[in-house]
């Protein structure tokens, strides 16, 4: 599994998921992850987020057809991208 840390844009995108996907989400997200950026889950960066968002879009309308649903999860995950950087 990829790194848990609270902090992570991976986890951020994991937690924001669990409220529009449920349990499932994070084998959601690391599917996604894996076969659309080819990259771990653990290893995304805020600038991932938008290619990730257009495959979550597209994966998520084959779930639901609630368009006002999908543009409020997309609008939290871009949230992400949004956010300043932290020193490390």
């Amino acid at each position: 599994m990829a790194n848990h840390s609270s902090n992570t844009v991976y986890q951020q995108v994991v937690t924001i998921s669990h409220t529009y996907l449920g349990p499932a989400s994070e084998r959601f997200i690391d599917r996604q992850i894996k076969n659309h950026l080819d990259k771990n889950p653990g290893d995304i960066e805020a600038g991932d987020i938008h290619k990730l968002i257009d495959w979550i879009r597209i994966a998520v309308s084959f779930l639901t057809e609630d368009s006002d649903l999908i543009e409020e999860y997309v609008h939290q995950l871009k949230q992400i991208a949004n956010k300043p950087k932290k020193d490390s």
